[in-house]
């Protein structure tokens, strides 16, 4: 197959359908119905609280730590396979090997449960360590497949497909565990198990596509040697070296750090926060209610991200990035009265709004800073791994804070305080005509 030109439509399309095939796990496992499955274990269980690594530990407080963990080992490994990547000239594998993992791990899923917990929480280990560790090839392909004028709509158009695949994945999921006796289940337990193995298959099957089309790497041909191994953390050394002279991209790596902290952070355990803290009248209304407000936040953040790259050229990346957080900062805090479902959906709405367009301009935006550099992998390591030790800070604040409270309410409060810090550091970021 001919090696498709850089900003070619087919190519920029193959990038963004990667979005497509991998984020079924984002919404139906780190959103959606595994939260509901992972509650309802204890509930129907009749306990709060389980013995682990020795101590008793609440459900939330434990998937938290357990997550926290996954990011800690994410940002150790991809530096070191980032390195390899960029040395060998062959970042397509890496992308493939963690994609295989994360598929394995969905699919691994289905035997989840309380009895073999420490098997249960190392599959589901695996999965964030597939699906964030593909991220970061994926997202160091960016500025190789499209032009910088190109990437602002094209990170956008990647989170669109993303949001509107895991949609009508979930849809199907969900028709199948509420309508169980349509396909001759007895219960909605094992068509949910069910849920976790389609997203494996789909997730596999769907990014056939961006690796036919994609470039294997960047050209590179060099021999993987006992040296090689160390090299990634060098290259971030190189990385740091090279932010003192692009004043810009340092001051927007550490905005984005603290930003982001919370955004993921705020993904990764809203519906926990939702399954727990509000008051729902039913187990029943508890599932309706999640279903359809992780739904519309996916619904609403693919508009959000298409007019948040439109915004992003009339007024600027940095306006924009402020504006979205300044926007985070009261939906924390009104978050933290939030009760009933309704009011949850009305929160829900906003925070699609801005949680597509943040994703989406954070990534273009920092690919636009970059100097010229073949070594994309590197650049885009740097990145990932201030977003992974942001998260585990984040869910570690997170879970600590609800461990000590006993609610998760005041964690809440503490993401305000975040985005708030991320606003001031987007402030000092000095302005450039471009952006």
């Amino acid at each position: 197959m001919a090696t498709l030109q850089k900003g070619s439509k087919k190519l920029l399309n193959a990038w963004a359908f990667y979005d497509w095939a991998n984020s079924v796990y984002s919404l139906t496992i780190a959103s959606a119905i595994f939260p509901l499955f992972y509650g309802a274990l204890f509930r129907d269980a009749g306990i709060e609280k389980i013995t682990i690594f020795g101590g008793e530990i609440t459900r939330g407080p434990l998937i938290t730590y357990v997550t926290s963990f996954a990011f800690l080992v994410v940002s150790v490994l991809t530096p070191l396979l980032s390195g390899i990547a960029d040395y060998a000239g062959n970042k397509k594998f890496f992308l493939k090997m963690f994609c295989y993992i994360g598929s394995l791990a969905s699919i691994g899923l289905y035997w989840f449960n309380l009895e073999n917990i420490y098997l249960s929480l190392t599959i589901y280990f695996f999965g964030l360590i597939g699906f964030w560790g593909s991220l970061v090839f994926y997202n160091s392909y960016l500025p190789d497949v499209a032009y910088p004028e190109q990437q602002d709509r094209l990170s956008a158009k990647g989170y669109s497909l993303g949001y509107i695949g895991s949609v009508f994945l979930l849809l199907l999921n969900l028709v199948m565990i509420m309508k169980y006796e349509w396909f001759g289940f007895s219960g909605p337990g094992e068509p949910t198990k069910i849920s976790f193995v389609l997203v494996g298959v789909w997730w596999a099957v769907f990014s056939q596509y961006s690796f036919y089309y994609l470039p294997k790497g960047n050209g590179n041909k060099g021999k993987i040697t006992k040296g090689v191994l160390f090299n990634g953390f060098k290259e971030l050394k190189k990385v740091w070296n090279k932010l003192g002279e692009n004043i810009r991209l340092k001051k927007y790596l550490a905005a984005f750090f603290v930003y982001s902290m919370g955004v993921q952070t705020v993904m990764l355990v809203a519906s926990y926060f939702a399954e727990e803290e509000l008051a729902w009248e039913s187990d029943s209304q508890r599932t309706t209610g999640l279903i359809i407000s992780i739904l519309l936040i996916q619904l609403v953040a693919v508009a959000g991200a298409i007019l948040t790259s439109r915004v992003s050229e009339k007024i600027g990346n940095i306006k924009t990035l402020i504006i979205i957080n300044i926007i985070w900062v009261a939906l924390c805090c009104t978050a933290y009265f939030v009760v009933t479902p309704e009011q949850f959906y009305v929160t829900a709405a906003f925070v699609g709004l801005v949680m597509g367009g943040i994703q989406a301009l954070s990534r273009s935006t920092y690919s636009k800073f970059l100097p010229e550099t073949k070594d994309t992998a590197s650049f885009f390591s740097f990145y990932d791994v201030a977003e992974k030790i942001g998260i585990v800070i984040g869910m570690f604040l997170y879970g600590f804070m609800a461990q000590i409270t006993g609610s998760m309410r005041a964690s809440i409060l503490i993401l305000g305080l975040i985005f708030l810090i991320g606003v001031f550091l987007l402030l000092k970021i000095p302005k450039q005509k471009t952006t």
